[in-house]
């Protein structure tokens, strides 16, 4: 249970140190067959995300997943449902209760 990471592309550098900073691109899916995209931050109208990482501003997944990338980095990262949205979901985005995600992401900037 937790986080697992598949590198897509690798990156340049250290990995952020809890409280950088992070601009990221990511596209998140509920795992399933086939899965089903809930959000990207590449569809018309959205932007890309920041945040401050391992300050549990996210779900458990991302903070945990991100420490360990780099700049330029491109990641999928499997997330299962306790370091996730839990027993409760996020209805409002269509993710169940105990759901698997995935996420691919990408770093593309730590401050």
């Amino acid at each position: 249970m937790g986080v697992t990471k598949e590198l897509v592309k690798e990156g340049n550098g250290l990995p952020p140190k809890p409280g950088q900073l992070i601009t990221v691109h990511c596209t998140g899916w509920v795992a399933g067959d086939p899965p089903k995209k809930f959000w990207s931050t590449k569809d018309p109208g959205q932007k890309v995300f920041s945040f401050n990482v391992g300050k549990g501003k996210v779900i458990r997944g991302w903070d945990e997943g991100m420490l360990t990338m780099k700049l330029g980095e491109i990641a999928r990262l499997t997330i299962t449902s306790d370091y996730g949205y839990g027993p409760s979901g996020f209805p409002s985005w269509g993710i169940p209760g105990g759901a698997t995600l995935i996420f691919e992401i990408e770093i593309l900037k730590i401050q």
